[in-house]
């Protein structure tokens, strides 16, 4: 197993290859639909004015996502009304429905890693390729195993998404993950997709 710790260096990112096993450390940002959306639509495509904090907030997210991961998780935190927040359940949630958007998030705020579930399509693969970053698998079912890798929650912005949908900030040792999409062009989830359709041809052609 390798151990990394954010922030990554284009050097590290390139010596990851499709089957590494990853202990990540180190700082990195929750970030779900609500979240993608937002970056794209303020920050990037500039399709819509931003609003109250979002410029103080892009300029926050500029520096601590540079070199580092976004992490696909809507999480169960306590502390909410003190502030004194805890991760006590941090699963992976599925990665297809940011397909749209992560490939341009990756490259504006130069995103090293994207982590998640079920992997990625083409675009962010290219993104990958381009950036560089990875994509890494995270287990799913082991949401409060995760959680405990958590060692400290250092803030949250855009609460106003809801808990699941903000971006958290959080510190993490020894979080465990599977490279499953590479900066070299390589994807586990396309070799299965595509074996996956074969045998699917040949049952249909019995």
């Amino acid at each position: 197993m390798k151990n990394i710790t954010t922030p990554i260096s284009d050097e590290a990112i390139r010596d990851l290859k499709v089957g590494d096993s990853v202990a990540l450390s180190g700082m990195m940002v929750t970030g779900r639909d609500a979240a993608h959306k937002w970056m794209i639509e303020t920050f990037i495509k500039k399709t819509r004015p931003p609003q109250d904090d979002d410029l103080q907030v892009y300029e926050e997210l500029k520096k601590l996502l540079k070199g580092s991961v976004i992490y696909h998780c809507g999480p169960v935190v306590t502390g909410l009304d003190t502030k004194d927040y805890k991760f006590i359940a941090a699963g992976p949630t599925t990665s297809i429905r940011e397909e749209p958007y992560q490939a341009d998030v990756m490259k504006h705020f130069n995103v090293k890693g994207v982590i998640g579930k079920g992997g990625m399509g083409p675009k962010t693969l290219k993104g990958c390729e381009e950036t560089p970053g990875v994509y890494f698998h995270a287990i799913g079912g082991a949401a409060s195993f995760l959680a405990q890798t958590v060692v400290k929650v250092h803030g949250v912005f855009k609460m106003d998404f809801g808990v699941p949908e903000a971006m958290w900030v959080i510190e993490v040792k020894d979080f465990p993950v599977v490279v499953t999409m590479d900066s070299h062009g390589g994807s586990q989830h396309a070799v299965i997709d595509e074996s996956s359709k074969k045998v699917l041809d040949d049952l249909l052609t019995r």
